[in-house]
């Protein structure tokens, strides 16, 4: 049996890591606009890039499929494979170690040479999988943020830093593995922005303008 559940861990981070590596924003623009979002604007292959150079139609899309990715990857996989009683430590711990394994697919994308994107949506949808209260409450500050600033990043990473806070003082988790894990995120996210956060600072941050690219005939 313990063999059976090591054979289903092994298969498991292996999916979730091809589901998460799905370029969805490069997908996205080359079939549909016939680009390279990777050559425009931020030159990001995420969401945010997707929405400031083709439009919102083609960053929605993205959005949704890279939040589906991260959600889709912890909660089907830990389901069908993964036999751990629910709440139970082995059980968190894999549903993280399945999680980061769909970050790190869409970070360095087999089907892209290894050239993604950051990995923001695709975590927030591993946190909604995980951590649903505390994920809605970052979202719900990431969304004021953005409607206030304009700034994608800023909103970001303001979320990351208050996610740990929520998870250990507002939720009071008692489980040390999601404490970690909130504040390894937390970490990884700025850590990520960390050119956006220079940038912020020196106050020529780009905002969030919608100039899309038209569709190559």
């Amino acid at each position: 049996m313990q063999e059976i559940f090591e054979i289903n861990n092994i298969i498991s981070v292996v999916i979730a890591y091809l589901i998460g590596s799905v370029p969805s924003a490069i997908w996205v623009s080359k079939w549909f606009f016939g680009v390279d979002v990777r050559d425009y604007g931020s030159k990001n292959a995420g969401a945010t890039n997707t929405f400031r150079v083709i439009g919102k139609v083609a960053g929605f899309t993205v959005l949704f499929f890279d939040i589906l990715k991260g959600w889709g990857s912890v909660k089907l996989l830990i389901w069908y494979l993964c036999f751990y009683p629910v709440g139970s430590d082995a059980f968190i711990n894999m549903e993280l170690v399945i999680g980061v394994s769909a970050v790190l697919g869409h970070v360095f994308p087999i089907y892209e040479q290894f050239k993604g994107g950051k990995g923001v949506a695709t975590l927030m949808g591993i946190i909604l999988a995980i951590n649903l209260p505390a994920a809605l409450i970052c979202a719900v500050l990431f969304i004021v943020l953005f409607l206030i600033f304009n700034y994608v990043s800023l909103g970001a990473i303001i979320a990351a830093f208050f996610f740990p806070i929520i998870t250990i003082y507002v939720f009071k988790s008692d489980s040390p593995t999601l404490i970690y894990f909130s504040i390894i995120i937390s970490m990884l996210v700025i850590a990520t922005h960390k050119k956006n956060i220079e940038r912020l600072l020196q106050g020529n941050e780009n905002k969030m303008v919608f100039k899309p690219l038209k569709k190559k005939d």
